[in-house]
């Protein structure tokens, strides 16, 4: 008699994420539809259609299961201990104008923990993903262990609004620090493909403000970094998802140490 294997979880995002991904690269280059969404930002037809190729796969396969897409809102009970969260084309500005800078993030939290996440990349074809514990790259079907390195000294900056640290931290600010300027070099990717990376050895850090709770976009990437090895905090060293407090991703404790430095710099004296 048979006995069928239930797909992991993290089989199923890794799958997911290709699935949107392949959406995204099929339709890169054919000037799809901008659906506006106010304040500047707008979808693509290959944002809508991308998530929907998710979502049939992640349905599928849990139909029980609590979905948040970037496009869709939120599908299942307000409370559900599985939720899905899903970003189907995270660098949509890039893509509309032929910028291949793209990212798929599809991520399972379980309770308030992410315990299977990926990150696509449909123009390399490659998948960074995690389980929840180790965290790995698939490329041409053959996985590697994901190894953080702060060799290149390359620090992505996200300047992107909102900004509710401000006055007290504004990015812009951060590239204009000598001791940045000394020790790294900025780099500006509009993507969260950036943050994958930092797990990857290919960035030093990632620094963005925001509030990244519940986060489509943020969330995937970070459980690479967690997992990865990285040092993770938000803009003040505490845990990231503790309220509007952005977010320092760095592949070692010197390079986080340094930027932690830098930002508090920029707190005035009277609120630190």
């Amino acid at each position: 008699m048979a006995i069928l294997k239930m797909e992991t979880d993290a089989g199923l995002a890794v799958r997911a994420a290709r699935a949107g991904s392949a959406v995204v690269r099929g339709m890169y280059g054919t000037s799809p539809e901008r659906f506006d969404k106010g304040a500047g930002d707008f979808a693509t037809a290959a944002d809508l259609d991308a998530e929907r190729a998710i979502l049939d796969t992640l349905r599928d396969a849990r139909p029980d299961d609590a979905v948040t897409g970037e496009e869709s809102g939120h599908t299942g009970t307000a409370d559900a201990k599985r939720r899905w969260l899903v970003d189907p084309l995270c660098g949509t500005l890039n893509y509309a104008v032929g910028n291949m800078l793209v990212a798929v993030n599809v991520a399972l939290r379980v309770g308030t923990e992410t315990v299977a996440a990926a990150v696509a990349d449909p123009f390399a074809d490659e998948v960074f993903w995690t389980d929840g514990s180790g965290a790995h790259g698939r490329l041409d079907g053959v996985d590697r262990d994901l190894v953080p390195s702060s060799g290149s000294r390359l620090v992505d900056v996200n300047l992107d609004p909102p900004f509710p640290n401000a006055p007290s931290f504004r990015a812009v600010r951060l590239l204009a620090d000598p001791d940045f300027v000394a020790g790294f070099r900025p780099r500006v990717v509009s993507t969260t493909l950036a943050v994958a990376w930092v797990a990857a050895g290919r960035r030093a850090a990632y620094v963005t403000d925001g509030d990244l709770r519940d986060s489509v976009h943020f969330t995937a990437g970070i459980a690479l970094c967690e997992a990865a090895g990285c040092v993770v905090t938000d803009l003040y060293g505490r845990p990231p998802y503790t309220g509007a407090a952005g977010l320092i991703a760095a592949a070692d404790r010197e390079t986080h140490t340094a930027l932690l430095d830098m930002i508090r710099r920029q707190t005035p004296a009277a609120d630190r």
